[in-house]
């Protein structure tokens, strides 16, 4: 442990991005209004493209990216505290979540002028929405055993394969994925490169998933003789996995991994103070969450100071992205426990729906973005265990 610890030194929100809080509570009231705990609960799961694009309005996407390709020129301390905001109020992210976190700025990285040009203005003003092809059947949470194939033409590439759990794939306009262009399976991560396409392609074939809620936001993505163009390719061919490493790191750090169940907490809290509920279990509860939040809030506010200074974060993103599913999972047993050791407090419907729904939802959490045990590897070969 205290060899990783020296790379997390505190941080602090500067003031002029710390002021962009107000501006982002405002936008949201005004586009969202009052909305149910329980549908706020499902927030980065919530699909509302009119709401994605009145961001991209205020210019609120792609917010750390470069003005000269739609950008709004920010810090990722700013892009924090926007996520931080979005996730608190509940807001519905999922349009915009993917392209917003880690295709933009993938494309920034290791795009071509011309694809830079092309993707990330559209993206920024909400008009077109993206959806990334890694994991595919059989394979759990092993990227490195990607057996989709873009084999290349005379025009580009002949792309076969199946990705799954894909979010929001079904709505969405273009698909960045993680494909074979060289080598067979046994060459784990060599040979690897990613594609960038529309998924309204011919031979393109979406199939939305149903999860235990009912609500149908994955999907599995079929690909059968799809041709491409050469500039589908992203970065330089058989660098893949270096790639989507890199972009994995945007997609473990960030506030997203500690407040997917915030609304539920929040909610909570309310109504045992509307209700002047004063047990030791119900203050125990809430110095827990209070507690495990601010550290876990302080080491990802020291990632996004890393990603300022364009430091590696794999190792240090993948610690977050553990210990903030852990937090995430926990927090509806330790409100449930509350709730039924205080019968003196009657929960509203409401709270109870929230309840069920991060209930069910909960053990998602650890599995999206790769799973504990990916994380744990990965802490452990960057301690120098493994």
């Amino acid at each position: 442990m205290n060899t990783i610890l020296p790379h997390l030194p505190l941080a602090a929100i500067p003031a002029e991005d710390e002021a962009l809080r107000l501006t982002v509570r405002d936008i949201i009231g005004k586009h969202l209004g009052n909305r149910s705990p329980e549908k706020r609960s499902r927030s980065w799961l919530g699909y509302d493209a009119t709401f994605s694009r009145a961001l991209g309005r205020e210019g609120l996407l792609l917010l750390t990216l470069p003005a000269a390709y739609g950008g709004g020129g920010r810090s990722n301390f700013a892009r924090f505290v926007m996520v931080e905001e979005m996730l608190a109020a509940g807001a519905p992210v999922g349009a915009h979540w993917v392209g917003d976190r880690q295709t933009g700025p993938l494309i920034l990285r290791f795009g071509t002028e011309e694809q830079r040009q092309f993707y990330l203005p559209k993206m920024a003003r909400g008009d077109i929405f993206f959806a990334i092809g890694m994991s595919e059947p059989d394979a759990g949470s092993d990227l490195a055993s990607v057996r989709t194939r873009a084999t290349r033409t005379d025009k580009g590439w002949r792309l076969n394969g199946r990705k799954i759990w894909t979010s929001n794939a079904h709505r969405s306009d273009y698909i960045c994925a993680l494909v074979r262009t060289s080598g067979t399976i046994e060459d784990r991560q060599r040979g690897l490169s990613q594609l960038v396409f529309s998924t309204k392609l011919p031979g393109i074939s979406i199939r939305p998933i149903n999860d235990i809620s009912g609500d149908a936001h994955f999907s599995e993505v079929l690909f059968e003789d799809v041709e491409l163009a050469h500039d589908a390719l992203i970065g330089t061919e058989g660098d893949g996995w270096k790639q989507v490493t890199a972009e994995l790191g945007y997609e473990r750090s960030g506030p997203e991994r500690i407040y997917s169940s915030m609304v539920l907490a929040d909610t909570w809290l309310a109504e045992v103070r509307a209700a002047g509920v004063d047990h030791p279990v119900v203050l125990t509860t809430a110095g827990r969450i209070a507690g495990t939040l601010s550290v876990l809030r302080a080491m990802s506010l020291a990632v996004a100071a890393k990603l300022e200074r364009n430091e590696l974060v794999d190792v240090e993103a993948s610690f977050v992205k553990d210990l903030g599913t852990e937090f995430e999972q926990a927090l509806p047993g330790w409100i449930r426990e509350a709730i039924e050791a205080t019968p003196q407090f009657t929960p509203s419907a409401s709270l109870m729906r929230s309840l069920a729904y991060v209930t069910r939802m909960s053990p998602t959490y650890s599995l999206r973005g790769g799973t504990r045990q990916i994380m744990r590897g990965i802490i452990a070969r960057g301690l120098g265990l493994r």
